[in-house]
């Protein structure tokens, strides 16, 4: 396999698997799938973080705020691979319970990933809140 095929091998199993457990309240998965090193930037649609002990502290808020996920969809429009670095922009639809209320969105996200003792994490995350569409958020 490829280094492409590999990274979006990774991005299909891995990190979907540690972001739809967000969305149910489990951020443990978002533990081993971001980096823990320097340097780490967070832009998120309702938080941001500029170190890896800042995201972690946002993922723990954002697992208590999420519940009961419906689905989560990923929309991916570019990634790339060159050497230890990757990047991917995607759309993420996502219907969850938010503090105990349902809630449906769509994010616009770019984020950078870094191979480190050969396993790949994120280590920039940009999201924010994108446009309606035809086909709903």
């Amino acid at each position: 396999m490829d280094e492409h095929n590999d990274f979006l091998q990774w991005f299909n199993t891995t990190w979907r698997r540690a972001e739809d457990a967000l969305h149910n309240g489990d951020s443990s998965g978002r533990f081993t799938t971001w980096s823990d090193r320097e340097p780490v930037t967070l832009f998120g649609a309702w938080l941001e973080a500029l170190d890896p002990e800042a995201a972690r502290e946002v993922f723990l808020k954002l697992a208590d705020s999420f519940s009961s996920s419906v689905s989560g969809d990923i929309e991916l429009i570019a990634a790339d691979v060159s050497g230890d670095l990757a990047y991917t922009v995607h759309r993420e639809i996502t219907s969850t319970h938010i503090n105990g209320e349902p809630s449906a969105y769509a994010l616009r996200v770019t984020q950078v990933y870094r191979r480190e003792d050969g396993q790949w994490k994120v280590v920039h995350r940009h999201a924010d809140t994108a446009p309606p569409t035809a086909d709903g958020p």
